[in-house]
């Protein structure tokens, strides 16, 4: 079980993000043994089988997500095997985050369960620290060149560096030296490449640049819709590149590729 710090002074946005994550990660963690605790006795014969047991039998018996795992947790369309080896990778990254309860040096954004307070997190913070109202800030997107996120050894001045987001609908060509690099083609055969680590900043709304830029919706899986978190400013090829393209190949970012 993760701590979760319920004593903590400081109640500053990033360690409020951390209790809550740690909290819903806790109930989901005490819910899958507690069900596999009573399946267990239930196939020893020691508790009487339910409807419960039986679903939840059945769904790990197909791979699946069990229904009453899935109540609690977080969006995901992977099998169950490939689901809880993400499993395993968040729990992890939520010991690190709580361990001096800030964040990692680039955070796994798809690591969440609500990967949005994070980012809000980002907003709330530049706003108090400049005394602007929180209303008329918004996030600055901009992706830098490294891929690697275990290369980033120090965290952002300003906002956070995110990781953890693929592309699909294009490709993302690096740039050269510091400069930014820019959306590109599909790859053959490369359905979603995984986007390299992304700068979160947050800025007033007027100061917003969007000329040049393709406004990316982001998601947690595929299946879109309910699964919106936030839009995402992606650099296209020229100022004069029209964004229109990208609306029609479909371009979209997501935090859970199956």
């Amino acid at each position: 079980m993760l701590d979760l710090f319920a004593k903590a002074k400081d109640r500053s946005p990033m360690i409020v993000v951390c209790l809550q994550e740690c909290e819903r990660m806790n109930t989901l963690i005490s819910t899958i043994r507690t069900t596999l605790e009573d399946l267990d006795a239930g196939l020893k014969g020691q508790l009487n089988i339910t409807d419960d047991m039986e679903l939840l039998a059945s769904k790990m018996f197909i791979n699946m997500q069990p229904d009453i795992w899935i109540k609690y947790a977080y969006f995901s369309l992977k099998d169950l095997l490939t689901w809880f080896d993400d499993l395993m990778l968040r729990i992890a990254q939520l010991e690190e985050y709580q361990e001096e309860l800030i964040p990692p040096k680039t955070l796994w954004i798809s690591g969440l369960f609500n990967p949005m307070s994070f980012l809000t997190a980002i907003k709330q913070a530049t706003a108090r620290a400049k005394g602007l109202p929180l209303d008329g800030m918004d996030l600055k997107t901009t992706v830098t060149n490294e891929r690697d996120p275990s290369n980033v050894v120090e965290a952002a001045d300003d906002g956070a560096f995110i990781h953890g987001m693929s592309l699909q609908g294009g490709s993302w060509e690096n740039g050269r030296g510091g400069e930014q690099g820019s959306l590109g083609e599909m790859v053959p055969k490369e359905l979603t490449p995984e986007l390299p680590v992304m700068h979160v900043t947050a800025i007033e709304r007027h100061l917003q640049v969007s000329l040049g830029y393709y406004i990316c919706p982001v998601y947690i899986t595929t299946l879109r819709g309910g699964t919106f978190v936030f839009q995402a400013l992606l650099r296209m090829e020229s100022d004069d590149s029209d964004p229109r393209y990208w609306i029609l190949m479909g371009a979209a970012l997501f935090m859970q590729p199956e």
